[in-house]
């Protein structure tokens, strides 16, 4: 077989595969980006980021919408058009997508539609969604294929047991829904569900939803969450899953005993995995954490000097914009720039309401490694911008260096946290310490004035907090 020749090949068109094939591109090299779909995204824009988030905000605007009777002001119960929901889902999802293959037509770097495959450690096989076969040799390839779902052992096959992807094409609008999980997949998906008029009933395995998150900013979105789920069971797993013709039967084990849970569709939300199978990688030097991650150094390059892997196939958090900067970082080591991976702070965001946001290190973590740090938290109910927004149950906290002052971490719940998030990553980033944000004039009335209060309280300054009087 002749072997078509480019100077990069990125497999995988999600945020991490896209970036990096742009970057590359213009930097001068010569791309192939190799994806199935019709135009760059990945798993993000088509199965997960961008659609969770339109429906997302219809879910906040229907919970706006009941609040606002404590205000006053009365709506009738929304009518749900879930077909055209889905179709507004969808338009979204094909504007951003078309935008990107615009982008990537611009640069003039080929998208070839189909899979990949190893054949060694300088080509790769690739089929067309036609069935077509083509030999491509590549002087240095990106491994960017994300991620999948995590089936439960013994999970059945059945329209009525649902994975993300199947939540999100809106299948029908369940009476009741049973979402298995209690990470921000669950949590974001039962929301948009339970806006929609099901009664959701949410089992999770740990003791606390957000398993990992500091107690502190998951215990606002709890007490929000058990205003509007059925049940929320922690400390709970799930024995088996027995869907019928209209119904399905999951038996759940807890600190209560064993229960068996009725309901019209169970979503399974148990976490994602590398998704690695099948790509000839074993016909390579690339090697595998014990996690079953790729195997990366600072520049994402593998064992295999050629190969490099990005975002979720190359470790945790499997988060997109981390995936979109190491894409570029590989991208720039490809073309022989000096370029490394190294953030000191990468933000998570979990887009509930509230919404739960943090970055650099955490108390969990600082408790876990034994390093003294300084913890500071500034109460929504004092901010008031979130006052007037009728949602002062939020907190936004700092975790300082004693010594120094230095902010090693931020954590942030409450309405649009998720906006909030990118100031605090920079303070971590740039080395800044707490007076630094103290003394950074903000707007007010916006809830940004929480990082600044949560700071002055720090240094002992806090204008909206109560402290104790001195003598």
């Amino acid at each position: 077989m002749v072997a078509d020749r480019t100077g990069l090949a990125v497999v995988g068109g999600g945020p991490g595969g896209y970036a990096a094939a742009f970057r590359a591109a213009d930097l001068g090299l010569e791309v192939t980006l190799i994806d199935p779909e019709p135009d760059p995204g990945g798993v993000c824009l088509y199965r997960g980021c961008i659609p969770s988030k339109a429906l997302l905000h219809v879910a906040k605007v229907i919970s706006a919408a009941h609040r606002a009777g404590d205000w006053g002001v009365r709506f009738a119960d929304p009518e749900i058009d879930l077909d055209r929901l889905g179709q507004w889902k969808d338009e979204v999802v094909e504007r951003l997508t078309g935008g990107l293959g615009k982008l990537a037509d611009s640069r003039g770097l080929e998208h070839l539609r189909g899979t990949a495959r190893f054949a060694d450690a300088a080509h790769l096989d690739v089929t067309t969604p036609d069935g077509d076969h083509r030999r491509l040799a590549f002087d240095h390839a990106i491994v960017a294929t994300g991620s999948e779902p995590v089936r439960l052992p013994g999970q059945p096959d059945s329209d009525r047991v649902w994975d993300s992807r199947r939540a999100l094409e809106l299948p029908f609008l369940p009476s009741r829904l049973v979402v298995v999980g209690g990470g921000y997949i669950g949590l974001e998906m039962g929301s948009v569900y339970a806006a929609l008029g099901s009664e959701v009933t949410v089992v999770e395995m740990t003791d606390s939803l957000l398993p990992g998150v500091d107690a502190d900013l998951v215990r606002p979105l709890t007490k929000s969450l058990e205003a509007r789920f059925e049940r929320i069971f922690t400390g709970a797993t799930v024995d088996e899953i027995e869907p019928g013709d209209d119904r399905v039967r999951v038996a759940i084990s807890g600190e209560g005993g064993r229960r068996d849970l009725h309901c019209d569709a169970v979503l399974v939300a148990v976490g994602r995995r590398p998704f690695v199978r099948g790509l000839g990688l074993d016909r390579t030097a690339v090697r595998f954490t014990e996690t079953g991650f790729i195997a990366v150094d600072g520049q994402r390059r593998t064992a295999e000097p050629a190969i490099f892997a990005v975002g979720d196939a190359a470790g945790e958090p499997m988060l997109a914009h981390k995936a979109s900067h190491e894409g570029r970082v590989a991208a720039e080591a490809a073309a022989g720039r000096r370029s490394l991976w190294d953030p000191r702070a990468i933000p998570a965001v979990v887009y509930t309401d509230p919404e739960v946001a943090w970055c650099g290190l955490t108390e969990a973590e600082a408790e876990a490694s034994g390093r003294e740090i300084r913890i500071t938290r500034f109460p929504w109910a004092a901010s008031g911008r979130a006052v007037t927004t009728g949602a002062p149950h939020g907190v936004t906290k700092l975790v300082t260096d004693p010594a120094s002052g230095r902010v090693l971490g931020v954590g942030i719940t409450g309405e649009e946290a998720g906006e909030l998030i990118a100031e605090a990553v920079l303070a971590v980033e740039m080395g800044a310490v707490a007076e630094d944000l103290a003394r950074s004039i903000h707007p007010h009335p916006t809830r940004s004035e929480t990082l600044m209060e949560a700071a002055e309280m720090v240094g002992g300054q806090a204008t909206h907090t109560l402290r104790k009087r001195s003598g």
